[in-house]
């Protein structure tokens, strides 16, 4: 009974000694199973980072509780709290989601093509003739004149005298929407801040009432914004149970 007393107090010694201990942790980032190069890796707990050699491999020291971050341009940041798992493993699997690439389009007529469409429809005689067809028959309804039922030289009624003074409406500022949607992988509130898609956008727009989003909008920082949506969710969260309660 004393020696599996004293292998159980070793074994809990050895855990909180493991985890209250910085140690090298080392992994690899991949995407869509290429690995990436460059990748920014910051241990945002003891403000050190480090990069990704050309194999996608890493190293930092961390512990236990330590808030890593991964950014590169074209991806969503990564955010991984570190587990005693995971320093005892030391073999961390990192994915980066890509961010969706805008195709330029090409107009031709009223419709809009991206340059894919565009080699299959120059190879496809049928579809020539579609678009020579619509092109002509824009052309064509451009021309006619539709009678709108108004009589010619009548008591023009949209004179100031007989306007009704029209409420002013302001322009909707989705700019911080935007933003957040840019820099956050789809899965951050779900995975991270614990916000279901119901209330995803009462979130951002409670949000977007601090001024302090504007300054983001300015800066354009994805650390200082994670931080801010991290605050935010606090105080999110505490008005959610002062309403229900």
């Amino acid at each position: 009974m004393r020696v599996k007393l004293l292998t159980t107090i070793s074994f809990f010694t050895y855990q909180i000694g493991v985890s209250q201990t910085e140690k090298v942790l080392n992994g690899k980032v991949l995407s869509q199973n290429t690995t990436l190069y460059k990748v920014e890796v910051i241990n945002k707990t003891s403000k050190t980072s480090t990069r990704t050699n050309e194999l996608g491999e890493f190293s930092i020291l961390a512990k236990e509780n330590d808030s890593l971050l991964f950014f590169s341009k074209n991806y969503f940041f990564t955010r991984l709290k570190v587990t005693l798992k995971d320093l005892e493993k030391n073999d961390l699997i990192i994915e980066m989601t890509p961010k969706a690439e805008e195709l330029e389009n090409v107009t031709v007529g009223r419709s809009v093509f991206n340059k894919a469409e565009i080699k299959n429809i120059v190879n496809n005689k049928e579809e020539i003739n579609k678009i020579i067809i619509r092109k002509q028959f824009d052309e064509v309804t451009s021309k006619v004149t539709v009678y709108d039922g108004k009589i010619k030289n009548a008591i023009n009624f949209s004179y100031p005298i007989f306007d009704k003074p029209k409420k002013k409406i302001e322009p909707r500022d989705d700019r911080f929407k935007k933003l957040v949607q840019a820099s956050c992988p789809p899965d951050f509130f779900i995975k991270n801040l614990k916000i279901n898609s119901e209330e995803k956008e009462l979130f951002i727009k409670f949000c977007n009432a601090d001024p302090k989003s504007k300054t983001l909008l300015e800066k354009s920082n994805v650390l200082e914004l994670m931080d801010f949506l991290y605050a935010k969710n606090e105080e999110f969260k505490k008005l959610k149970t002062e309403i229900k309660n």
